[in-house]
């Protein structure tokens, strides 16, 4: 980690990348100076605020869950010398950062593309490289040699966008302070499926726990987040979290996998679950259900970018025939076998528009190894926009069953993150929970969430 502090400037910036419609994206508001700092432990701290997403701005990879990324986070700043202003999607399930670049001798900057031509301390990277020899292994598409000599990456996404180019070094600005050596891909080759949004942005910067990612290449040593169940502000630290008002976290260790496997993501955040409680009541599930096959099929990850959390058949099946025999009579089943929210959600209530509040509803705990993450109240449905029947609106339960997607693999969204204080320390290698107050946290920390 380095010994000094980072600020950012003031700027508030949007980013459209998603699956399904109408789902949150979080945005980076970012206070100048708004910054906690000591000699030994340099931290940035950073406000949450969200945005509906529209239902066109749909855009998926196939070499992610394609539910992931229903919420982006984004951050505005400075790459080059001299600088040029920049707007990137801070991915924790990427590995890769990269910006559109327009390599035009005449191309001015704008916050929508990055001009290497502009930049002087701009290096690309050549494909002999043990940076693209040895670094990139964990990329989904293997990192090529182009006609030039130079390091090729290439990303593809079902809808058929596309985007690939080289892999380069730079400066990158965060304040005032200026990292260089940055490694990038520079995107001169896009094809997009929503051209008008994808535009308002200029690249992904990569932060899972790849040698390439930003926070690995910053050597951040952790870094947190907590989103508030109010109102869906919250905030992100990079850094320690050494507050005196925080509760003591519970581990659960970060699964490592050195040999690679099909269906395992090695740089992911992959945590044990090991069981699930409805009202306290452990589910009858065998422990095999939660290990992950001699392909890699079944880990479980922790994604900021899926908003609801999705099961495997067998889990899901159980889950969801508890949950069912303890609302029977409380709250009407939705009876329509067309009916599947998202393609993996199949259980679903009819709840009256003119019911302000939901019946009380039994508890979720997903129980992982050394601690426990549980949902409760408006968590447990979510009312589907759009969908009435009658003079009934439409909520589905938030846990949705991967084998209708075929996925082979537990994804833990943030709506069941919502109120806890989620610690990704990466030196350690382990995930740290912790349940609190977002919004007041976020009053403790000066932000006025």
């Amino acid at each position: 980690m380095r010994d000094y502090c980072i600020a950012f400037n003031s700027s508030n910036h949007k980013f459209l990348k998603s699956f399904f419609p109408f789902f949150l994206c979080i945005l980076f508001s970012v206070f100048q100076n708004l910054i906690l700092c000591s000699s030994l432990n340099p931290a940035l701290l950073l406000p949450l605020k969200t945005q509906v997403i529209p239902p066109e701005s749909i855009r998926r990879s196939p070499d992610k869950l394609p539910f992931r990324h229903n919420v982006s986070l984004t951050v505005s700043l400075t790459v080059g010398t001299p600088p040029q202003n920049v707007t990137m999607v801070i991915d924790t399930g990427s590995e890769l950062s990269w910006l559109h670049c327009n390599r035009s001798q005449n191309s001015s900057s704008s916050s929508s593309t990055f001009n290497p031509a502009g930049s002087s301390s701009y290096t690309p990277i050549p494909c002999s490289s043990s940076t693209c020899t040895d670094q990139t292994r964990d990329f989904p598409i293997p990192a090529s040699c182009d006609s030039n000599h130079l390091c090729h990456a290439t990303l593809s996404y079902a809808d058929a966008s596309s985007s690939e180019g080289t892999l380069a070094t730079d400066t990158f600005y965060i304040g005032n302070s200026g990292i260089s050596n940055v490694v990038f891909g520079c995107m001169d080759s896009i094809f997009s499926s929503n051209n008008e949004e994808d535009s308002k942005n200029t690249g992904l910067m990569g932060m899972n726990r790849g040698s390439l990612s930003f926070v690995s290449q910053m050597g951040f040593p952790k870094f947190s987040y907590c989103i508030s169940e109010y109102d869906f502000s919250g905030l992100l630290l990079l850094g320690d979290a050494n507050f005196s008002w925080l509760a003591p976290l519970n581990y659960t260790p970060l699964i490592e996998m050195s040999t690679p496997l099909p269906y395992f993501d090695r740089v992911a955040y992959t945590v044990q679950l090991e069981g699930i409680k409805v009202s306290h009541k452990l589910l009858p599930i065998p422990e095999s259900v939660f290990e992950p096959d001699h392909t890699g099929a079944g880990q479980t990850m922790v994604d900021s970018g899926t908003q609801f959390t999705f099961l495997l058949g067998p889990a899901y099946t159980a889950l969801r025939d508890e949950f069912l025999n303890r609302t029977a009579g409380s709250i009407r089943v939705f009876e329509d076998s067309n009916f599947v929210f998202q393609g993996a959600m199949d259980l679903c209530y009819r709840v009256p528009m003119n019911q302000t509040r939901l019946p009380p509803l039994p508890s979720v705990t997903l129980v992982f190894r050394g601690a426990e993450m549980t949902v409760t109240g408006d968590r447990i449905l979510y009312r589907v926009p759009g969908e009435i029947r009658g003079n009934d609106s439409i909520h589905c339960f938030t846990f949705g069953n991967s084998d209708l997607l075929g996925v082979e693999a537990f994804v833990i969204g943030h709506l069941h993150q919502q109120n806890v204080w989620m610690e990704f320390d990466l030196k350690k290698s382990r995930i740290g929970l912790a349940e609190i107050r977002c919004d007041l946290a976020g009053q403790k920390l000066g932000m006025g969430l």
